[in-house]
């Protein structure tokens, strides 16, 4: 399949560039007339005359796609087509990605496909969430109330990322300086103390010695220890992606008391506020309930939930298998118990997302406050060995010089 660049012009007078990969030119011409476009030139681009497309914005956020569905939601509530509304919010967008989505989809639109099936063709830009809230929707012919409902949705995951981030961002950059103190002192410092005590011949203490080793191994063999470090990351970061990786750092999360805490309430709500949105839009549940299990982060909160679906199927009510997992507090499932007794789970399970995101805010300044003395602590322990490596010779030489 060839790639082809185009030169059209659009309804409104605009010029616009772009490519296409097809068989053959014709193709390319009726796709461009089928989305009303007039074509002015067409090309066939080879790998140097190909468009370089340089992706700045990256995958949308949950930030982005909350603007795009409460922008969506009230321009088509004006009463301005859907053809139309993804015409001026792909232009007014700034994410490469999304733009080019956008436009896709407004082609496919155009074409006569349905909104929601257009969105499934570009799964690395749209959820499956927002998929399936598209889809009820249409069904429903309330597509601008889900599309609200959808960034009400994308609105509260973005502040809990945010929080969760925010406790993140003050251990990694106290790290990273810990970090660079250690290799200054290991590099620069050290070396000059161990020169100016060899000169004296003053016999070095245990505690020198061990940093001086250290410093000399630095020195020596650094071209081996950063390509090392790299590989490490590397190696860790692929093995997180795998099944067992996945596994193991999941477990640990839920072992450590203080990330366990944050992780388990950021679960709890991140599952209550999806599943409501989705059962308020009218999908049944055990296809509610499989969504919400993809947008886990963690794999045994998403294995939870996948097993809770077989089980939903034969008849079992959400509350139980939620409680035998043994994975969420006992308030999830005892609301989800109560709500589906008397018939109003979908509020029920509101009240809880809203609970848990003031309990995700409270866990995460809790975390914040304990871990910025352990830091500090941990930090100047650190410092600490390495200026008592460098004063501990000087002692030394002093009680020598006393006892003459």
């Amino acid at each position: 399949m060839a790639t082809w660049g185009y030169v059209a012009i659009d309804k409104s007078g605009k010029e616009i560039k772009g490519s296409k990969e097809a068989d053959n030119k014709e193709l390319v011409v009726r796709d461009l007339k089928n989305q009303g476009l007039i074509v002015l030139e067409i090309t066939e681009q080879n790998a140097l005359t190909r468009d370089i497309n340089v992706d700045i914005g990256g995958k949308p956020t949950t930030r982005d796609m909350a603007v795009f569905c409460r922008q969506f939601a009230s321009i088509t509530r004006a009463g301005v087509t859907i053809i139309e509304t993804l015409h001026m919010l792909a232009e007014q967008t700034e994410n490469v990605k999304l733009k080019k989505a956008l436009l896709a989809v407004c082609a496919d639109v155009e074409k006569g496909e349905s909104f929601a099936d257009s969105l499934a063709q570009h799964p690395k830009v749209f959820p499956e969430l927002l998929i399936q809230m598209a889809r009820a929707g249409e069904a429903s012919g309330s597509l601008d109330t889900s599309m609200e409902r959808m960034a009400i949705q994308f609105e509260k995951s973005a502040k809990t990322q945010a929080l969760v981030k925010k406790a993140m961002i003050y251990p990694i950059v106290v790290a990273l300086v810990a970090v660079a103190v250690v290799i200054v002192m290991l590099v620069f410092v050290i070396p000059a103390y161990t020169d100016m005590f060899e000169e004296l011949g003053t016999e070095l203490p245990a505690i020198t010695m061990m940093v001086v080793h250290m410093s000399d191994f630095i020195q020596g063999f650094w071209y081996l220890i950063i390509p090392a470090v790299i590989a490490i990351v590397v190696a860790l970061r692929a093995w997180a992606k795998t099944i067992s990786g996945k596994h193991v750092l999941g477990r640990l999360q839920l072992k450590i008391p203080a990330i366990k805490n944050l992780i388990v309430k950021s679960a709890s709500s991140q599952m209550s506020r999806t599943l409501s949105t989705l059962l308020a839009a009218g999908v049944p549940l055990v296809e509610a309930v499989d969504i919400v299990a993809d947008t886990m982060t963690n794999i045994w909160f998403k294995e939870a939930l996948k097993d809770s679906v077989a089980q939903i199927m034969i008849g079992v009510p959400l509350s139980q298998p939620l409680q035998t997992c043994g994975l969420f507090p006992p308030m999830v499932y005892h609301m989800i118990h109560i709500g589906e007794e008397v018939g109003s789970t979908e509020e029920m399970l509101n009240k809880l997302a809203d609970y848990y995101e003031e309990e995700v805010e409270m866990a995460v300044q809790s975390l914040m406050a304990a871990m910025e003395p352990m830091i500090i602590i941990a930090l100047a322990g650190v410092v600490g060995i390495l200026i008592g490596a460098c004063m501990a010779p000087m002692v030394t030489m002093y009680s020598a010089l006393d006892n003459l």
